[in-house]
């Protein structure tokens, strides 16, 4: 096949997390190395970038610039979760990559996104549009197939994890066999984020907190849930419980939905779970229990992100540009896979885009502990790699220093387009 020339497009999609940045990173800077890549775009706010033609020239971009996006949070090219919704959304995309001249897309994202990607590059075949397309995974909630772990859960374990250290410190100052603190963190259909705050525990201190841990892969049980509270006040002199914000009972629904309303992709807008484990402990027993939602601030605690996981989030970037540029290959997604060594090593492989988007990876039941609210060696053997590590960042007058592009736009070349 002969070199394909032309320009490159990346868009990011869905929740930012403390990594997501330093993909994009990783995704310019490789670019920037081949010829063949005449512009480097950037797609403000995902696909609704493409459909309202609204481009940035990243090659415009500072060095330094682009460095600092290594260890910035949020999405610097802005992000959404606006969802393609008729076949119209898919043939004006393509109209805008001919027009542009489009011939690598990288888009960073979840599953959701990785399926929007594949049919991205099913219509421009379709159209007959050469068009090389990779899907980079990006999550928090560490849920999409085919892959080891995606770029931002193990920043987002680390920051758990240390906040559940912190609050045990709170916590044993004041207890006195009476009192329980419930942190709620992500997690719509799966524990990892809940499961990875177990990695506090120090070896051989099973009874280190977090003292109990729910994940919606265990359905959730009230008279259960206030025997283990008060197992662990007979013992302890104050309980630290994470709760994951997707816990659900023994006949698979939610047990607290913050909202009625409905997101992008279809899906209910969770939260509360915490409050409600709160108010279980507060009619059943005679202690004081507080609850703490750590909301966006998991996914956006840069202060405390993994030196790995930023590191492999960069390198999924450039390994994008090498599929697309060298290996010639299109509708696939990045993956991470440890090697079989005795120390923890990762490298980048590919699985296609169609078979990414099919389901959700969970926690399997044997890394569960027979308790239902602990988890055992494979699973610490598996998270704990993940978050070695610390990030140095800038700092100027105390507070931390983040990058911000200058995002130049790039001329429109067709008519607006009505979504």
């Amino acid at each position: 096949m002969a070199e394909l020339e032309g320009n490159c497009l990346v868009g990011q999609s869905g929740g930012p997390t403390a990594a997501i940045n330093a993909t994009l990173a990783g995704v310019i800077e490789e670019a920037l190395n081949y010829e063949c890549i005449e512009e480097i775009y950037g797609s403000l706010n995902g696909v609704l970038g493409i459909l309202n033609e609204d481009f940035v020239d990243l090659a415009s971009e500072s060095q330094q610039a682009i460095r600092g996006l290594r260890v910035s949070p949020g999405a610097a090219l802005g992000t959404s979760r606006f969802q393609f919704k008729k076949q119209a959304d898919y043939d004006r995309a393509i109209e805008v990559f001919k027009a542009h001249n489009i011939r690598y897309f990288f888009y960073i994202g979840d599953n959701d996104s990785m399926a929007t990607a594949a049919k991205l590059n099913a219509a421009a075949a379709e159209q007959g549009h050469e068009l090389r397309v990779i899907g980079i995974p990006k999550t928090i909630d560490n849920d999409i197939t085919r892959t080891d772990h995606t770029p931002g859960y193990g920043s987002v374990i680390k920051y758990v994890a240390t906040t559940v250290r912190e609050m045990a410190s709170d916590n044993e100052a004041l207890g006195q066999g009476d009192y329980v603190s419930i942190l709620e963190v992500m997690g719509r259909n799966s524990g990892w984020i809940a499961a990875g705050a177990a990695l506090c525990k120090r070896r051989d201190h099973p009874h280190d907190p977090p003292h109990l841990i729910y994940l919606p892969e265990v359905p959730f049980a009230p008279e259960k849930f206030i025997e283990d509270v008060q197992r662990v006040l007979q013992r302890e002199k104050y309980c630290v419980i994470v709760v994951g914000e997707g816990l659900v009972d023994t006949d698979g629904n939610y047990v607290s939905v913050g909202s009625s309303s409905i997101d992008a992709f279809g899906n209910v807008q969770l939260g509360g779970s915490g409050e409600y484990l709160k108010g279980l402990v507060e009619r059943s027993l005679s202690v004081s229990a507080r609850s703490c939602k750590l909301g966006i601030a998991q996914r956006a605690a840069a202060h405390c992100a993994s030196k790995t996981d930023v590191d492999e989030a960069y390198q999924a970037g450039r390994d994008a540009i090498l599929a697309a540029v060298e290996k010639e290959e299109s509708g696939k997604m990045i993956t991470l896979q440890r090697t079989d060594s005795d120390t923890y090593a990762c490298e980048t492989g590919l699985a296609d885009l169609s078979e990414v988007s099919e389901g959700t990876k969970r926690i399997p039941d044997d890394w569960i502990n027979d308790d239902g609210v602990s988890m055992n060696y494979p699973f610490i053997k598996y998270a704990l790699p993940l978050i070695q590590g610390e990030v140095e960042s800038p700092f100027d007058n105390g507070l931390p220093v983040f990058s911000k592009l200058k995002r130049l736009k790039v001329d429109k070349q067709l008519a607006g387009y009505a979504l």
